[in-house]
């Protein structure tokens, strides 16, 4: 008997190691054969995949990625987290938001697994004179509260200093974050605010209250005005800054200035890009704060993105919410808010709001994923990336500061532009089905039962707008939702496939995802005129088309059919109106052809 060394790795050891330029061939081979004929770097560049702020995902990253030195958890540049415990303690924060009355369900959520609450308060939430009724039963010693309450910050801090006081809660156990942030509100509303309260609330709790925050700064409004992950990180700097500026001057050190700060970022799907971003948020920040001559780490409160629910098939937001979870839980996040997956609907259910707890719950409890510190550490895709948004991060951050800081490029426009600017780019990736939305603009499912919530509180409005990427699809389906209240049934279109099924499978399939993306009823049984449409998609191969188009075409023309389309590449098939096809404008298509079919 053999009996292999003890280091595990005898047996590859065996193999010489494979080269960069062995592998880059063997995908040189790979496009030749899709007629792409592109060699060395330039076919590692044909795998790439653009991002925004110019940063591009390549196929393969190694060694010689190099990343600046992140440092050890809970020290400069705090890349692998603030504490060097990171979450290993008991997992991150589960704070659950709440934006209405409801008698016991603050308390029910903290029996149930949720360790802090988010209360919105004020305009679009809860009135400050209730917070005591949403906050009946909890322990207010055991359960920390982070306020939002924009304009009405002040009374809502007071209201809630003043129900520690009246059960009893010593300052030092208070715990949580009162909300502060003027220039949050200003993004929301288009309203200024005084600092001065908010400073005064700060300097209170840097003095009586070791377990409070005044401030909060918030990136969510200008992730929710369609920004990018280095525009966001751009603004919360921006804020952060002018947050330092206002708090010195009314008296704090920078010391203090900086422990009134938490952090609000939005966590997305794409969970590499939500890992890099919280590791980069911390790294910019570390070095704003060293040049303020107080290097410190940066608190951190991820929530699932409002951005990215969608209203039709809510349930495949509980699949979003897991992924952005688990990018906010390993990028290292404090505290992590998962949105219920009926948000966009109105105010969630209980079922909504225990599968919401749970999702951090299972990852935590289940999973273990908090019993690593810094998971992605050491990835070079992961460091590379980091490195990368955090440089674009930087970059939107000087530009910023140059026109004057955050509160100017917001009065200005000039921030406005910038995210519609980054949003209008996205919004044709997304007409075009590029960035596919599951549920919405990829298998859609027509015939589901919408599910209805009773309505949320309107939130502020004024300022920088809220985008979703669902809204073009979702405004094609309403037109398609009045035509079936008004009518009894759907707008339709029938799929005409020719040839066997090999040829047609899936022409058939992508048209029929499509058009059922703007609530257009594909028909493929029976005959045209049974079908009650007035459009025709043919749907086969390349050489079927050749042989047949056009006089399927014409036919379909002499029984009534008002446009026939074909699914494919334009081709030069006469008597067919238009095309359908992967990278086609779909939003467009759908539009024009309800348009034709009479739908309003």
């Amino acid at each position: 008997m053999t009996v292999l060394p003890d280091d595990g790795l005898s047996l590859a050891a065996e193999f010489p190691d494979a080269t960069h330029e062995q592998w880059q061939h063997l995908v040189e081979g790979v496009l030749r054969k899709s007629g792409k004929d592109v060699s060395g770097m330039a076919a590692e560049e044909a795998l790439s995949t653009a991002l925004e702020d110019g940063l591009r995902t390549r196929p393969l990253f190694t060694a010689r990625d190099a990343a600046p030195d992140p440092g050890l958890p809970g020290f400069a540049p705090f890349v692998r987290g603030s504490r060097a415990e990171g979450n290993t303690a008991g997992g991150w924060d589960l704070r659950q938001r709440h934006t209405a009355v409801a008698d016991g369900v603050a308390l029910a959520d903290l029996e149930n697994g949720v360790t802090s609450l988010w209360l919105v308060v004020g305009e679009g939430g809860i009135p400050v004179s209730s917070l005591g009724r949403v906050l009946d039963g909890v322990y207010l010693d055991l359960a920390p509260v982070a306020l939002d309450a924009g304009a009405d910050v002040e009374p809502a801090a007071r209201e809630l200093l003043r129900l520690y006081e009246e059960r009893g809660v010593a300052k030092e156990a208070a715990r949580g974050n009162l909300g502060g942030d003027p220039l949050g509100h200003e993004a929301r509303t288009g309203r200024s605010s005084a600092f001065a309260p908010v400073a005064s609330l700060a300097r209170l709790c840097a003095e009586e209250y070791p377990g409070l925050r005044a401030l909060t700064v918030d990136a969510l409004p200008y992730h929710e005005a369609g920004g990018s992950a280095a525009q966001e990180l751009g603004c919360s700097l921006a804020t952060g800054v002018a947050c330092l500026r206002e708090l010195t001057e009314a008296g704090l050190t920078v010391e203090q200035a900086c422990a009134q700060l938490e952090f609000r970022y939005a966590a997305t799907a794409d969970q590499f890009l939500t890992i890099a971003k919280l590791r980069a948020a911390r790294r910019l920040w570390a070095r704003v704060t060293e040049v303020c001559g107080a290097p410190s780490g940066q608190v951190q409160h991820a929530v699932t993105s409002p951005v990215m629910m969608t209203r039709r098939d809510p349930w495949v937001n509980m699949l979003r919410t897991t992924v952005a979870t688990l990018a906010a839980g390993v990028g290292g996040a404090d505290a992590v808010t998962v949105l219920p997956f009926d948000h966009a609907l109105g105010l969630p259910d209980a079922f909504a709001r225990r599968i919401a707890r749970n999702t951090s719950t299972i990852l935590i409890e289940e999973s273990h994923l908090a019993r690593v510190i810094d998971p992605a550490g050491g990835s070079w895709y992961v460091e590379s990336l980091t490195d990368e948004l955090a440089r674009a991060g930087w970059e939107f951050f000087q530009r910023i500061e140059q026109a004057g800081g955050q509160a100017a490029v917001l009065r200005s426009g000039q921030l406005r532009q910038d995210l519609a600017d980054t949003w209008e780019a996205r919004t044709g990736k997304l007409a075009k089905r590029r960035e596919p939305v599951t549920g919405v603009s990829e298998f859609p499912h027509l015939s589901e039962p919408p599910v209805e919530r009773e309505p949320a509180p309107e939130p502020p409005s004024g300022g920088l707008p809220r985008v979703r990427r669902d809204e073009a699809y979702e405004a094609l389906r309403a037109r398609s939702d009045a035509h079936l209240a008004a009518t009894g049934s759907r707008p339709r279109i029938f799929l005409a496939a020719l040839g066997p099924a090999a040829a047609h499978t899936a022409r058939l399939t992508f048209a029929s995802n499509l058009f059922q993306a703007g609530g257009i009823e594909p028909v493929t049984e029976g005959t045209f005129e049974e079908s009650g449409a007035t459009e025709v998609c043919l749907c086969s191969s390349d050489a079927l088309y050749e042989e047949q188009a056009t006089s399927v075409a014409a036919g379909f023309r002499s029984a009534g059919a008002a446009h026939v389309f074909l699914a494919g590449r334009p081709g030069q098939y006469t008597d067919v109106d238009s095309y359908v096809f992967a990278g086609c404008d779909a939003v467009a298509v759908l539009s024009a052809t309800l348009d034709r079919m009479g739908v309003s």
